[in-house]
């Protein structure tokens, strides 16, 4: 087995043996004092991290690009998580690899034909994946899925702030895990806190990335120990 598919193989082993799990998104993190929050979330237990990338094209806010993923990668040896919401992935997506990035998952919305951006991004040791909107059809996705190591469904679209939890991202939980068994990592992004955490991991999730429940409470580790607290098994 070539070196970049044992990585692969290594990233995606870790993150199941850790499932279900918390991956704050450091979108809503202090960044003047960015490595200070890495720690304390290293103190509350995390085993990723999740970085969001926006445009300003693809969705129209814009985050951060390879500059913090780098200063990130520096400062932490947690898994490092980068959701790419951009229109051109395929340009972008090897120089978030060289940044660090454990996972990527970028857009089918923006990538409609995946399949050799999932690859070349295996290719360099970085575990791949498609993400979907709540409002894209999933048949656009479906062909795709067994080409990844894991699928982020979207419970809000991408880039707005202040949306509600979308409960088809429930649905689209239960309908991947049936179809693809335990092997496939799930992933859900948007409105997820304590009221909603137990209904995603209850629907499949393994990867459950978290803001605000997170990063406006003062405590983390408290913060972590009530979304663990309403996790719920797999049906």
């Amino acid at each position: 087995m070539s070196e970049p598919s044992t990585r692969v193989q290594k990233t995606i082993a870790t993150m199941r043996s850790v499932r279900p799990t918390i991956l704050p998104s450091l979108l809503l993190c202090d960044f003047a004092n960015l490595e200070k929050e890495v720690h304390s979330l290293e103190e509350a237990g995390v085993e990723c991290l999740h970085l969001d990338v926006m445009d300003g094209n693809f969705v129209p806010n814009m985050s951060y690009g390879m500059p913090i993923v780098s200063a990130i990668r520096k400062v932490t040896d947690l898994m490092l998580d980068v959701h790419l919401m951009i229109r051109e992935p395929n340009i972008y997506a090897p120089q978030f690899v060289d940044s660090g990035a454990d996972l990527i998952t970028f857009h089918i919305e923006a990538s409609p034909a995946p399949t050799d951006l999932l690859a070349k991004i295996r290719s360099q040791g970085v575990a791949a994946g498609l993400a979907i909107n709540p409002s894209t059809d999933m048949g656009l996705l479906l062909p795709f899925v067994g080409e990844c190591d894991l699928v982020l469904v979207m419970s809000v679209e991408a880039g707005f702030g202040g949306q509600s939890f979308n409960p088809i991202a429930l649905n689209r939980l239960s309908e991947l895990r049936k179809m693809h068994g335990a092997d496939l990592l799930l992933e859900v992004d948007g409105g997820v806190n304590e009221t909603t955490v137990g209904q995603c991991t209850a629907h499949g999730a393994d990867l459950l990335v978290v803001g605000s429940a997170i990063f406006r409470q003062a405590d983390y580790c408290q913060a972590m120990t009530r979304l663990r607290r309403e996790m719920q098994p797999s049906r």
